[in-house]
């Protein structure tokens, strides 16, 4: 029987080949926003380089997040028999992520995703593969599981999920939904939003998933905690972050850590910062001390091509977190 798992982490995996173009233009409107990347039609596009990184999707990085950090880390995720979901399963032992339930698929590809580079921010081609998507026996269970995105076809697996954690009220569940997540809506999903102690999305998602266009940012807090998460937190990307602790009442802001030099990729960002808070709370932290955590493995993830080369351990964020300026503190709002 596997060993009791500090983290459990369920969905997607996939292989990234990052694409970095050379050609290429970003257009916006007035406020910045709804940018198009743009390239030339029926012709020839020079890129500068290529580079495959294994082993990653949301679920994956959070993985390698969590046991870099230190805690037993685990993965449930789906895989065809094919050489790449091979590679992506080396990549995981080689992180020291629990490989138990994986599950691999008899003539299934693995998920295989091209994410075009172009200055620091990426534009991904994405194809889930339809696993026919079963929930594992889980034993034992493991003390938190983090939930993220998986494919289009996998609402069944959710009640599955849904059902596991009824028999097993003793664990806690950190969700970030994925696209199809969202797209399920929150009426579909309310028990796992109910289920949630720690909820993550960013400014855009939480509007998507309130079906709101507010801005304020307390009232988004006070509206996806109203769901049932305990804490949620909104990234805002390099605006920083907000937290909403419902049991002591709450709110925060925490500005970015401050990058070491120019991003290179903003690829995984939020991952880290999802992960890294988990892992704090499970560690024992506040809301405030996993809030001045999570922005530091962000931070140094995104000096890096993929989602997981950056990632820190426990020892080295500490380490930047005490050398941090006087002014990277969180604040209540």
């Amino acid at each position: 029987m596997p060993n009791k798992l500090d983290f459990l982490a369920i969905g997607d995996i996939t292989t990234d080949a990052f694409i970095r173009l050379k050609e290429a233009s970003v257009s916006c409107d007035i406020d910045n926003v709804n940018c198009t990347l743009s390239m030339r039609f029926a012709d020839k596009i020079p890129y500068e380089s290529v580079e495959i990184v294994r082993a990653v999707g949301n679920s994956p990085n959070a993985s390698v997040s969590a046991a870099r950090l230190g805690l037993s880390s685990g993965l449930v995720t789906d895989i065809g028999d094919d050489e790449n979901g091979k590679e992506c399963v080396d990549v995981l032992k080689k992180e020291k992520v629990d490989t138990t339930y994986v599950s691999t698929h008899a003539g299934a590809k693995t998920n295989y995703h091209y994410v075009l580079l172009y200055e620091a921010e990426r534009t991904i081609l994405v194809k889930h593969e339809e696993y026919p998507y079963k929930f594992p026996p889980v034993e034992p269970s493991p003390k938190w599981i983090y939930l993220s995105s998986l494919g289009g076809n996998s609402e069944q697996y959710h009640y599955e999920l849904t059902a596991y954690l009824e028999k097993h009220p003793e664990i806690q569940l950190s969700f970030q939904p994925g696209t199809f997540q969202m797209k399920l809506g929150k009426e579909k999903l309310a028990k796992l939003y109910e289920r949630s102690s720690l909820f993550f999305c960013n400014r855009e998602e939480s509007q998507r998933i309130l079906d709101t266009k507010e801005t304020d940012i307390k009232t988004l807090l006070t509206g996806m905690h109203a769901l049932g998460p305990k804490i949620v937190c909104i990234t805002d990307g390099p605006k920083g972050a907000y937290a909403y602790d419902g049991h002591m009442n709450e709110y925060w802001f925490m500005p970015i850590y401050p990058d070491p030099k120019p991003p290179v990729s903003r690829t995984g960002a939020g991952d880290a910062f999802a992960s890294t808070f988990t892992v704090a709370i499970i560690l024992g932290k506040s809301v405030r001390e996993a809030l001045t955590w999570a922005p530091i493995n962000s931070a140094y993830v995104v000096q890096e091509v993929g989602a997981q080369k950056g990632l820190l351990s426990r020892e080295q964020l500490l380490k930047y977190l005490e050398t941090a300026q006087s002014d990277y503190q969180p604040r209540k709002l």
